[in-house]
């Protein structure tokens, strides 16, 4: 049986994903990960899309907190990719249609 913490844990992670999903940036982001399908930096990531660093480090942090991207950071850089697995488990129709 689910315990109530954690179904309200879950019902937050679901809520982060949906809030995540909700910007046009954001979408943006994913999008372009999607296409490229492997780790790449974020950089790399705000000039494709054309955003500022500022702009591009919140809508990361927001991805990343939601479980839409993993991050590491090597150095100075930051590298991000998609997690497919929180796609798969929240919204695998939605990602497949991206």
């Amino acid at each position: 049986m689910i315990e109530k913490d954690e179904l309200h844990s879950g019902e937050v992670t679901q809520l982060m994903v949906f809030k995540a999903l909700s910007d046009p940036v954001r979408l943006q982001i994913i999008q372009y990960l999607k296409s490229i399908d492997h780790e790449v930096a974020c950089g790399e990531v705000g000039k494709a899309i054309n955003i500022s660093k500022t702009s591009g480090s919140y809508h990361f942090k927001l991805l990343q907190s939601a479980g839409l991207i993993t991050a590491r950071k090597e150095a100075r850089e930051k590298y991000v990719a998609l997690n497919r697995i929180t796609f798969d488990k929240f919204v695998s129709n939605f990602y497949k249609n991206l």
